[in-house]
């Protein structure tokens, strides 16, 4: 669960460049450092929000991915091309781009598929954070609620247990889902506070694959 509450940029930002840099580079730059970002839309805007408490959604590029915290809903949807201005925040661990103004963002077109990295749950980490990724593990700790922010469980594929995170937006059911069982989890890999974890998206992002 991450909890983002989507301030404006201090008035002491520093605006290093108006041009766009990749994500990749904006992830190794300090905290309120201005910066202009493109990529395509991962996650539909608002699906975290019962946790990160604002309406943004996440991009990707061909170097790394980040989430841009909004206030209002832009009605982004995965695929969609985004370019974005914004101060980079810390969000309780989470690496964040904050825009001033909803008017900072432009949502143009559709981008390149941008397919889940496989990744195993112990990888899970800061070099996946921001990226969209997928998972096969065995549940080993039920679904419980952590409302009203949503729901979690966890799972590990034996290099490691992952906490999946769901919120309540998503509007996945989790009632089938039991310990030892087998599934597939795609999401956005998040953090919060100390641990790392994947935020599914929409009910696709989480099933049970064929043995």
């Amino acid at each position: 669960m991450l909890v983002s509450v989507g301030l404006a940029p201090s008035a002491q930002a520093t605006d290093t460049s108006r041009h766009v840099v990749s994500i990749a580079r904006a992830r190794t730059l300090p905290p309120d450092t201005v910066v202009t970002l493109e990529g395509v839309a991962t996650t539909p805007s608002g699906a975290f929000e019962s946790s990160f408490f604002d309406k943004g959604f996440a991009i990707q590029d061909h170097s790394a991915g980040i989430y841009v915290s909004v206030a209002v809903d832009l009605h982004v949807s995965p695929g969609a091309r985004v370019h974005a201005t914004g101060t980079l925040a810390d969000s309780f661990g989470l690496r964040i781009l904050v825009p001033a103004d909803p008017a900072a963002v432009h949502v143009h077109g559709k981008g390149a598929a941008i397919d889940p990295r496989k990744v195993r749950t112990g990888a899970v980490g800061e070099d996946t954070e921001g990226l969209l990724v997928s998972v096969v593990a065995r549940i080993t700790s039920a679904p419980e609620s952590d409302l009203p922010f949503g729901f979690k469980f966890l799972v590990d594929d034996g290099s490691g247990e992952l906490t999946i995170f769901v919120n309540t937006q998503t509007g996945i059911d989790l009632s089938g889902l039991a310990v030892g069982q087998t599934v597939r989890v795609t999401g956005f890999s998040s953090q919060f506070d100390t641990h790392y974890e994947i935020d599914p998206r929409f009910p696709a992002d989480i099933t049970r694959p064929h043995c």
